[in-house]
């Protein structure tokens, strides 16, 4: 098998020396669940091949099966030397759902959630000759367990699709000193010209030191040796102060947006007397985000989102990108449509995704997996998996909101029933308590509770959607999908309003399908959209938009694109389109 994803799957901390594990791996159905009795952790059965990281559901995994298949194991050997002054992390980027790491026969970790990343130090349990042993437990009619548009039932409908299971994003092992860098944050402040490092080491040893070197365009504007004298560094650093070049001082040429994304490089190096014990790359973007009057603002100035609904599907992948190229292609066709950004719908996206959308110049509203079906162990499961995710992506600049719920996925009784109320509240602040850099919304479309942006969902057509917004009642009267957009006992509070969901226009090129509304010609796509759009843009009232979609996805076929990326119509002309959309700013 060809061995893909080869790229450093972590940007945001990344060490020159890792060992990819992506590839082929031993892999077997466990349809009766009998492995861990039987012990296939120690006596691995005969088995399949299967191609890393891409789900048994995908053709590139080279199994290709889409039925039913709960629990699956997966086995590499590897050839790893650790001496004793080091040690050997086991990354996984992300399992879906539920899994078992064995290292050896010994279970090393226990990991619940499909979405979020994590690791584990496995230096004790190596010897001679390796052996990595993967159990992956995804229930696939539980509704309670966050899986966006994983469908439950075999066959794709509607807008739901074919289901991805166990090991999805990338696996690697990185050799380390017993003391390295274990985790970065970044957090910049405009108004004074800081930016703020949290860093924590593995352990504190004695005369530990950390070199933090940060470079703008290959300018050195910081090169300081500070002492750890605990086990945890918080220490700002003023970028905005230090350019030799003092003419940018007073000019946003060092701030990150969409049409500048200007970044920071990094290089830390923790230290010890004279030895260098463990040295990784990162990068910041200077930028802020807020609201103010009505409106969203980039760097304390208003800034229209004119944004395209972004599901990351690939034909031959699923949820995996073959590449992260194909990644960055995505990226580069959404801005040459003329859209600034991307809201990643019912998918935490690949770490590869947000860098090069911090590199191109993007933005990211990062979403959550919904779950269909609320009940308590549903809670549990959204919100330490939710943590996770806001955690390991706070870093990337081309995030600008949050996303934990859609359409009251999960929370169906929202409207009217408290305790579902108080999910939904509980979710935008643990979120603010996690991030307070960028906005948050509490529900997307309707029946929002305490919502940093009132997003509308609104799939009706020009003509419909104009007479909709053009007094604030009107606006907020009006019912997508029959639901109300503030839930009983909460009200408008002087937010942004956005259509976060419109137009959905069906063309199809090869494939029958269905979109929201259909049309049988590449004219008629441009048409439909310059009205819809427009209409949007027209609005006093609406301060941003989020066109479904990018793509085509299996049978949903209302994409700008078909589902391997080939435009529909004349991307200038939609360019054209989105370019004359300014509201008034």
């Amino acid at each position: 098998m060809t061995v893909l994803r080869q790229e450093y799957p972590r940007p945001q901390l990344k060490r020159n020396s890792w060992v990819n594990l992506n590839g082929e791996w031993d892999f077997s159905f466990d349809d009766k669940n009998v492995g861990q009795t039987e012990h296939w952790n120690e006596n691995f059965p005969d088995s399949l091949k299967i191609n890393v990281p891409f789900a048994f559901q995908t053709k590139l995994s080279g199994i290709h099966d889409t039925s039913f298949h709960d629990v699956v194991w997966y086995r590499r050997k590897v050839d790893i030397e650790v001496n004793e002054s080091q040690k050997a992390i086991l990354h996984f980027g992300a399992v879906d759902y539920h899994s078992h790491i064995y290292v050896n026969g010994q279970l090393v970790k226990e990991h619940i959630g499909g979405n979020s990343s994590f690791s584990v130090d496995i230096t004790d349990y190596l010897s001679d000759d390796n052996e990595i042993v993967v159990r992956a437990f995804d229930p696939s009619v539980d509704q309670t367990i966050p899986r966006g548009k994983q469908y439950w039932c075999e066959e794709s409908a509607s807008i739901f699709y074919t289901r991805t299971s166990g090991i999805w994003q990338p696996v690697w092992i990185e050799v380390v000193n017993a003391t390295y860098i274990k985790q970065v944050r970044w957090t910049p402040d405009i108004d004074a010209g800081h930016i703020r490092l949290e860093l924590e080491p593995s352990q504190l040893v004695d005369s530990l030191k950390i070199n933090v070197q940060i470079r703008f365009k290959d300018q050195l504007l910081v090169d300081d040796l500070l002492l750890l004298n605990d086990g945890y560094l918080d220490r700002s650093f003023n970028v905005r102060g230090h350019f030799v070049d003092r003419s940018n001082i007073h000019n946003d040429g060092w701030y990150w947006t969409p049409e500048n994304p200007s970044l920071f490089d990094v290089t830390l190096k923790l230290v010890q007397d004279d030895t260098t014990l463990d040295t990784v790359e990162s990068y910041f973007g200077m930028r802020k985000v807020g609201t103010n009057n009505g409106r969203f603002q980039l760097n304390n100035k208003d800034y229209y989102q004119k944004l395209v609904l972004d599901q990351g599907y690939f034909p031959d992948g699923l949820l995996t990108a073959p590449s992260g190229e194909d990644l960055k292609k995505d990226i580069e066709l959404a801005k040459a449509l003329g859209f600034n950004g991307a809201r990643k719908h019912q998918k935490v996206e690949d770490p590869l995704f947000l860098y090069w959308a911090d590199t191109l110049g993007f933005l990211v509203w990062g979403e959550m997996a919904a779950a269909s079906e609320y009940s308590e162990k549903y809670v549990e499961r959204m919100t330490n998996e939710w943590i996770e995710v806001v955690n390991r992506d706070y870093n990337h600049p081309s995030i600008v909101a949050w996303m934990p719920l859609n359409e009251s996925w999960g929370i169906s009784r929202v409207n009217h029933e408290k305790r579902q109320q108080a999910h939904s509240m509980s979710m935008y602040y643990l979120t603010k308590s996690l991030d307070e850099t960028r906005v948050v919304f509490s529900n997307d479309g309707w029946e929002h509770t305490k919502s940093d942006i009132c997003g509308i969902h609104n799939y009706s057509n020009a003509e419909q959607v104009k007479a909709n917004y053009e007094t604030l009642e009107k606006t907020l009267s009006i019912k997508p999908a029959n639901r109300e957009i503030y839930c009983e006992g909460f009200s408008y509070d002087g937010e942004p309003i956005m259509i976060t969901e419109y137009g959905g226009i069906a063309y199809t090129v090869e494939d029958k399908g269905w979109g929201y509304s259909s049309v049988k010609s590449s004219e008629e796509l441009i048409e439909g959209y310059q009205a819809v759009t427009s209409a949007i843009g027209s609005s006093e009232l609406i301060h941003g938009f989020c066109y479904t979609q990018l793509t085509d996805v299996e049978q949903e076929i209302n994409g700008l694109l078909t589902y391997d990326r080939q435009p529909k119509c004349d991307i200038e002309q939609i360019k054209a389109v989105n370019d004359t959309i300014n509201n008034h700013i």
